[in-house]
């Protein structure tokens, strides 16, 4: 979170854990050939952390683990990087300016680290997690019982399919045997028929 504000005032810059933060110090562009450095105050003393090259150098920045400082001589501002914060990061720090023994400070930045914000919502998962752990059973019962049923009506209909077919068939096959006894019984002959029949002689 940037802030701005005069040299002899504090500003508060919040970054968060594992995170960067930029702090930026102006001063006198008059003034290059002073020497900077960003400093951390520790009872009661600022202790060196980073100082920034000769100006005279093609690159006049320093780095020293994490932290970085630039020094941009052309419009006099020291621009100081913190990478990979911690949370043992947060303290009181300065930018100040040397020569010759006289230091003055260009800034006074108060950092804190803050953590996660994600930290605090860990203890609800597990209760997430069990309240859906729970539904699909409920679901797959539901399901199970409109398969059997279905499968029950299947075979239902089956069974009866087979019932019906069965008798059709048992009463076709006695038609049939009913057609061939009446086929194969004696038909008895005409005694008219053809002449042939009983006949009588009379003699005188």
């Amino acid at each position: 979170l940037p802030a701005c504000c005069a040299a002899e005032n504090t500003t508060v810059l919040y970054g968060m854990e594992g995170g960067t933060i930029a702090v930026n110090c102006s001063y006198d562009p008059r003034q290059w050939w002073r020497d900077k450095s960003w400093c951390r105050q520790v009872e009661g003393r600022c202790r060196h952390v980073v100082s920034a090259k000769p100006s005279w150098l093609p690159f006049p920045g320093g780095t020293r683990g994490s932290t970085s400082i630039r020094d941009d001589v052309h419009s006099g501002l020291l621009t100081v990087t913190m990478r990979q914060l911690r949370k043992e990061d947060s303290g009181l720090y300065q930018c100040r300016t040397h020569f010759l023994g006289d230091t003055r400070s260009l800034r006074k930045v108060q950092v804190e680290v803050l953590t996660a914000a994600l930290e605090t919502q860990v203890p609800e998962e597990p209760r997430a997690v069990q309240s859906i752990s729970r539904s699909p059973p409920e679901v797959d019962f539901t399901v199970i019982y409109i398969l059997t049923g279905f499968l029950a009506a299947k075979f239902l209909v089956a069974v009866l399919i087979c019932v019906v077919g069965t008798s059709r068939r048992g009463r076709a096959g006695e038609q049939n045997s009913s057609l061939r006894e009446q086929q194969t019984l004696p038909v008895p002959a005409d005694p008219g028929h053809d002449g042939i029949g009983p006949s009588w002689e009379s003699r005188a």
